[in-house]
């Protein structure tokens, strides 16, 4: 059960969103709606606001709908049109200038989007952000070993000018290169930050396999440790660290004069170190400072005592930190989702992470066990996911319907009726088969 309700409250949450974008812009434009519902099918709850405006819960919870007024259903519902005012005849959606019926349609995806920050935010200001460290343990390229200087040890900074910080981001940039045959271009930074090396990695069919793509960082040439960086995320309430001046966020950039690079070098010092306490050299918003950190002691796993500190690594952000942080995720996923959409169609990406119905049920039942923001996680991932996929120029989805719009301003009147049955017949078609083709991607994982 735990599945179904996670699902229902995942997919309720982000069609709600979705369809009072439409609904709140639409009103702000003065234009009537006859009703406002979240699912589709039958209703099996409804209401009314204020304006008349019916307040609906249906049936089928794959989806949702704004019925504005229009033209067309002045036409076909005459006997209900009858128990409207003169204002709400009035104002039907194609009585309000160009721009206005743009931004409605446009509401939608944009309040994905801004779902998507918020949800983004609240998890970077609410937890520990682990920060990496993405270094060469190995060399396993004959062209990089004899045409490069690269070296165990050095860390990868950037892909193509975009800087990598973390497995995931490494995996999007990687993915968004796949079937290229040109040149990778890849920089390094040497573990003392010294020197900088730039490699170009020619490519050849680029990630041309389903196994490829999903480990795209296992055929670069070179093996990758994800190392954490050696910053302060959280303090044990039972540690000396805290009194004696250590801040959350602080960067270690020595212990006891031995160069500390990464949390595992801290990690790895302390395992041996007999003394009770341990000079730190740390940096605090561009400040060098100096702090004796009197140690703990303990029984590790294996039965031998060693000290501690009593910190664990990773960033805490600011509200406006985290704010900032959400806004760029949210644009970053957005660009890569349509990049990734478009590789899909030319034949460049598989379509094996393409998931519907049974696919979203699973990942939603998975992240709701794994805890609340794991969970939201999802929940913003899919909010991107439906903002980008309704802003494509297919018909029936809002990018469709600007479409339409557009072809209306250069023709200086509406789509002829015919012409426009057959532009929503073939996006019902569309949308249709990539549904069916999800769902049989959904039952091929299982079997």
């Amino acid at each position: 059960m735990i599945y179904l309700f996670s699902a229902i409250i995942l997919l309720g949450v982000l069609i709600a969103i979705h369809e009072y974008g439409h609904f709140i812009v639409g009103r702000l434009c003065n234009i009537h709606i006859y009703r406002f519902s979240i699912g589709m099918g039958p209703v099996i709850f409804k209401t009314h606001d204020r304006h008349g405006a019916e307040i609906a819960l249906s049936a089928l919870p794959l989806g949702g709908y704004v019925a504005f007024h229009t033209e067309k259903s002045a036409e076909e519902d005459s006997e209900f049109i009858q128990n409207l005012t003169p204002a709400q005849k009035a104002n039907t959606f194609e009585s309000k200038p160009k721009w206005q019926r743009a931004c409605v349609m446009l509401a939608g995806p944009v309040a994905n989007f801004i779902l998507a920050i918020g949800i983004l935010a609240v998890i970077f200001a609410n937890s520990v952000e682990r920060q990496f460290i993405p270094e060469v343990s190995e060399i396993t390229s004959s062209y990089l070993l004899e045409s490069t200087l690269l070296e165990p040890g050095y860390i990868l900074v950037s892909i193509n000018g975009k800087e990598v910080s973390n497995l995931q981001q490494i995996r999007l940039e990687l993915l968004s290169n796949s079937g290229s045959s040109s040149a990778l271009n890849l920089e390094f930074l040497s573990p003392d930050g010294q020197r900088q090396e730039n490699i170009n990695i020619p490519l050849k069919d680029f990630l041309a396999t389903a196994e490829e793509q999903n480990n795209p960082e296992s055929f670069l040439g070179f093996g990758l440790v994800m190392k954490m960086q050696p910053m302060v995320g959280m303090i044990a309430k039972d540690s000396q660290a805290r009194v004696n001046g250590l801040k959350v966020n602080d960067l270690i950039l020595s212990a006891n004069s031995q160069t500390i690079f990464s949390f595992e070098d801290l990690v790895l010092l302390l395992q041996e170190f007999q003394e009770s306490s341990i000079e730190l050299k740390v940096q605090r918003e561009g400040e060098t400072i100096f702090l004796n950190i009197p140690l703990g002691t303990r029984i590790n796993d294996n039965g031998v005592e060693e000290k501690f500190i009593g910190i664990q690594p990773g960033m805490q952000r600011s509200w406006a930190s985290a704010l900032s942080k959400g806004a760029y995720e949210t644009y970053n996923l957005s660009a890569k989702t349509l990049t990734f959409i478009g590789k899909m169609v030319v034949g460049d990406l598989g379509t094996q992470n393409l998931s519907g119905p049974i696919g979203i049920v699973q990942m939603a039942g998975d992240t709701a066990k794994a805890g609340f923001l794991p969970f939201l996680y999802l929940m913003a991932l899919l909010s991107i996911s439906l903002g980008v996929m309704n802003l494509l120029p297919i018909p029936v989805l809002d990018g469709g319907q600007l479409v339409m719009l557009g072809v209306e301003a250069v023709r200086g009147s509406p789509m002829p009726e015919k012409m426009e049955n057959l532009f929503y017949m073939s996006g019902w078609v569309a949308v249709g088969f990539l549904m069916v083709f999800a769902i049989f991607n959904d039952i091929s994982k299982f079997l």
